[in-house]
This record gives C-alpha cells, structure tokens and sequence, in this order.
C-alpha cells in the first residue's frame, strides 16, 4: 500500500492525499509537478526512473488507511536536470 507522503522532497510543498499535482516513483519517492517538471525533467533523482501522477486514495479507504505525515525532504535541495 502507498504511504502517500505528505510533501514534496524537492521543495517541501505540502500534497495532502487528494492532491492532484503529487508525482511518484515505484519507490515512493515524491514530488509536487512543478518541480517534477521544471527541476527534474520526469526522472526521479534518487533512482532515476520516471515520476508519474500518485493515485488519489479514496475517502473511506483514507479513513481506514490513512496517509504518512512522515517528510523526506533532500537537505540539499534538487538539482536541476537538462530535459
């Protein structure tokens, strides 16, 4: 199951659950579209595969199954990647 974490690693932007602007890779890396984006060019930097949208968990099941509030966060920031 997702852990569907609560931010961007980039930027620190908050995706709550329902966000629609939360990006993933199988690893559950995450991050918010802008910087999916206009930072790092699709590709995830921590395993270079590619970020897709983060499926929206549906009400009841978030009830039953809530989101992490774990943040990572990459302290140096990301770097910017050529597209």
């Amino acid at each position: 199951m997702l852990e569907l974490r609560p931010n961007c690693e980039c930027c620190d932007r908050n995706l709550p659950p329902d966000s629609a602007v939360a990006l993933i890779y199988t690893f559950e890396c995450t991050f918010c579209a802008d910087c999916a984006t206009n930072v790092l060019a699709g590709v995830c930097p921590n395993c270079g595969g590619e970020l897709v949208r983060r499926p929206v968990r549906p009400a009841a099941m978030l009830a039953k199954f809530p989101a992490s509030t774990r943040r990572v966060l990459k302290a140096e920031g990301c770097p910017q990647r050529a597209a």
